[in-house]
């Protein structure tokens, strides 16, 4: 899987938000089948930072209905990034 279908966005919640306030974790959206190697080779490679840990967590779709219809959102995966000491998230996530 390439590494840019892994990584799907940053996630910005206010509890990401302040978890990226300690300055070394960072909160994404991943794709469903990535797994942790592949998600912290990615952000190595995008991001240019090097990694400490990574933890997953799938979140399965509600099941929604539009008066008698039934349907269900997708199920997706979020990744926690924790870099490293000395490491910083870049730029362009520190506004997001």
């Amino acid at each position: 899987m390439k590494e840019t279908e892994v990584i799907r966005r940053p996630l910005v919640t206010e509890k990401t938000t302040l978890q990226r306030e300690d300055g070394r974790t960072i909160v994404l959206e991943v794709a469903l089948k990535a797994t942790k190697v592949e998600i912290k080779q990615a952000v190595e490679r995008l991001l240019g930072s090097k990694v400490e840990s990574v933890r997953t967590a799938i979140s399965h779709g509600k099941v929604k209905r539009q008066g008698r219809y039934f349907g269900q959102r997708p199920d997706w995966k979020k990744a926690y990034v924790r870099l490293r000491d000395g490491e910083k998230v870049p730029e362009f996530l520190e506004g997001s």
